[in-house]
């Protein structure tokens, strides 16, 4: 009996413990957000020291939070999500994101979007630099050799139109970590729906290019800047390029992808 009781309790021990898998990063959370919380509550001047600073402090009434203007997606290229949610709450990996949709739809809230989550490294798209500082990111549980399920999709874009909505994010500012990091990175995979998000208003989409004639003057490498990549390596941006509008991870451009890319350009104008 003695025995008995000893495994039951045991068990319950296990159980509870299991119920709050995640209370130590949650505590963890909660206390980086007090600290941030605390700083900004401060008198701004209290950090300007050095500065000849007027003898009376007069804060604006004008003001509100910054806020994110891209989305970027991502492929966790983990084999569940209950991996990709203990990789984002270790402090040794460094890295994070907003959201992470599983494969059965449910969606993990993981940090406040107007928070700067570690989801894009060292990247660029068109002018911006600093990726994290002006971006949500999401995170989708596939390992990036398989297609992504209805119902993450259907999550997907549920998602998309409340941060849309919440955030006013342009529509061109929908877009993958493949474009913003193209030597690095090639997610979301080549199976990704893009132009399912594009119909619905989350991304740009290129026109027929049915009866288009490409000009003898058309700089193939000048689209892809103006549509955003990054050229300081030009084959991964090509190889970027048609990983997102062409689901093609080949070389090289032939004439009926640069009639795609010409199309494409024009949305950036």
């Amino acid at each position: 009996m003695f025995r008995v009781a000893i495994a039951v309790i045991g068990g319950l021990m296990i159980w509870g413990c299991s119920k709050a898998p995640y209370a130590e990063a949650n505590k963890s959370y909660k206390k980086q957000a007090k600290a941030y919380s605390k700083e900004l509550r401060q008198d701004p001047t209290k950090t300007d020291s050095g500065l000849m600073l007027a003898p009376e402090w007069v804060g604006t009434t004008n003001f509100n939070m910054r806020k994110p203007n891209f989305v970027i997606i991502h492929h966790t290229a983990q084999n569940s999500c209950d991996q990709t949610l203990k990789t984002f709450t270790l402090t040794r990996t460094a890295v994070s994101a907003h959201y992470v949709i599983c494969r059965d739809g449910v969606i993990h809230h993981m940090l406040n979007d107007y928070l700067r989550a570690w989801h894009g490294g060292i990247s660029k798209w068109g002018n911006t630099t600093d990726i994290n500082s002006t971006s949500i990111g999401i995170e989708l549980d596939n390992n990036g050799f398989e297609y992504f399920s209805e119902a993450q999709i259907n999550s997907l874009m549920q998602l998309l139109a409340t941060l849309k909505k919440r955030h006013g994010i342009p529509t061109a500012n929908f877009i993958g970590h493949g474009d913003i990091a193209p030597t690095r990175k090639n997610d979301p995979n080549w199976r990704f729906p893009w132009k399912q998000l594009a119909d619905k208003g989350f991304g740009n989409w290129y026109a027929d290019t049915t009866n288009v004639t490409v000009p003898e003057s058309f700089d193939h490498l000048q689209a892809l800047r103006i549509v955003g990549f990054d050229m300081k390596d030009t084959t991964s941006a090509i190889v970027a390029f048609k990983r997102h509008w062409l689901q093609d991870t080949t070389r090289g451009l032939n004439l009926d992808q640069k009639k795609v890319l010409y199309q494409l350009m024009k949305k950036y104008y």
